[in-house]
C-alpha cells in the first residue's frame, strides 16, 4: 500500500501523529481522514490517485492506529473533536500547508466538520463521506437507526465496560461491526485489513476509540450547541452510501444545510465504505469538486 509515499511521525497539538504523505511539491495539499475502526490506510485506493495532482497527507488520529494515543478526562476533551482537529491544523502547519482541502470519511468526517467551525480560514472546501452531522443524528434517533448504529451507543457507556468486551474479542467485534456495515462484503485490501486487526488488538486503541464515542455525545455536542447557530463557510460535497443508514434513516443532504451554508450531494452506489469499496469514483468526485473550488491563497 502507499508506493513512494512517505511516512513519518509529526507533532500535533498535545499528540503526535503517524503520517502518509505524497504529491507534487507544488500542488494544492488535501489532507485525508479516517473513520472508525480504521486508520489511514482506509485511503490506500484514493490516496495515490489524488496524489498525482494534490499534496495528499494521511494522518492517523489521535487514538488510531500508529498515532499518540492521550490519556482521557471525565469530559472526553482529550478526544473532542475540538481537539483532534487541532491535532491536523497543527500537523499541515508543521508541513507548510496553511490552508487546504480536506477529505474526510466517518468519525473523520465529525473532525472535519469542527476544524471547518474552528478554523475556516484553513479549509478551502471538504468532501464529507457517509455521515450527516453528529448533534442531528443523535437528536433524530430511530429504531432504525439505534439497530443499524448500535455501536454508537455501545461505545458511549462508561469504561471500562465496552472496553472488557471488545478487547475479550477485538477481531471478532472488528468484524462484526464493519462487515455488517459493508453488508457482508470484504471492501478491504488483505493489507488494510490486516492492518486495521492489528492496530485494533491494541486496549490502548480500544480504549481511545471509545472516548471518541464518548466524546460524540457529550463534550461535541456542547460544542455545536456554543456555537449558536454558526454555519460552515466553505463548499461541502457530501457523498453518502446508498446502501447505507444516512440513506435509509436520514436526509443527508436537508441536515448538512442546517449546519453549511454550499452543500451539494448525492447518494453513491456502494456501502459506508464507499472509499475502499469504489475508490476510483471516489477520487475522481472529490477532483471535480475541488477543481470548482480550488485553493484560494
Amino acid at each position: 500500500m502507499f508506493k513512494n509515499f512517505i511516512c513519518e511521525k509529526i507533532e500535533g497539538d498535545g499528540a503526535t501523529l503517524f503520517v502518509r504523505r505524497a504529491g507534487p511539491r507544488n500542488a494544492p495539499s488535501i489532507v485525508l481522514l479516517h473513520g472508525y475502526p480504521q486508520t489511514s490506510a482506509m485511503w490506500n485506493g484514493v490516496a495515490p490517485i489524488l496524489a498525482r495532482s494534490y499534496q495528499v497527507v494521511c494522518p492517523d488520529l489521535r487514538g488510531y492506529g500508529q498515532s499518540d494515543k492521550p490519556e482521557s478526562d471525565l469530559l472526553h476533551k482529550p478526544y473532542s473533536k475540538r481537539a483532534m482537529a487541532n491535532d491536523i491544523i497543527a500537523v499541515m502547519r508543521r508541513l507548510g500547508h496553511k490552508r487546504f482541502l480536506v477529505g474526510a470519511h466517518d468519525r473523520g468526517a465529525r473532525v472535519a466538520h469542527r476544524m471547518g467551525l474552528d478554523h475556516p480560514n484553513c479549509v478551502a472546501a471538504m468532501t464529507l463521506l457517509d455521515i450527516a452531522p453528529t448533534r442531528e443524528m443523535y437528536a433524530n434517533t430511530s429504531t432504525e437507526f439505534a439497530r443499524s448504529y448500535w455501536h454508537w451507543f455501545f461505545l458511549t457507556l462508561p469504561s471500562p465496560f465496552p472496553e472488557k468486551m471488545i478487547e475479550a474479542d477485538p477481531e471478532m467485534f472488528w468484524k462484526q461491526k464493519c462487515f455488517y456495515q459493508a453488508k457482508e462484503k470484504v471492501p478491504f485490501s488483505s493489507e488494510a485489513l490486516t492492518e486495521y486487526l492489528d492496530a485494533f488488538s491494541n486496549p490502548e486503541m480500544i480504549y481511545a476509540s471509545c472516548e471518541d464515542y464518548r466524546a460524540a455525545a457529550s463534550i461535541d455536542i456542547e460544542h455545536d450547541n456554543a456555537d449558536l447557530g454558526k454555519k460552515l463557510e466553505m463548499p461541502i460535497l457530501t457523498l453518502w452510501a446508498k446502501h447505507g443508514v444516512i440513506e435509509t434513516c436520514f436526509n443527508g443532504l436537508k441536515l448538512w444545510r442546517m449546519r453549511a451554508k454550499k452543500v451539494e450531494g448525492e447518494a453513491l452506489d456502494a456501502t459506508h465504505y464507499m472509499a475502499e469499496e469504489i475508490p476510483e469514483e471516489v477520487a475522481v468526485r472529490m477532483s471535480d469538486f475541488y477543481s470548482r473550488h480550488p485553493i484560494k491563497k
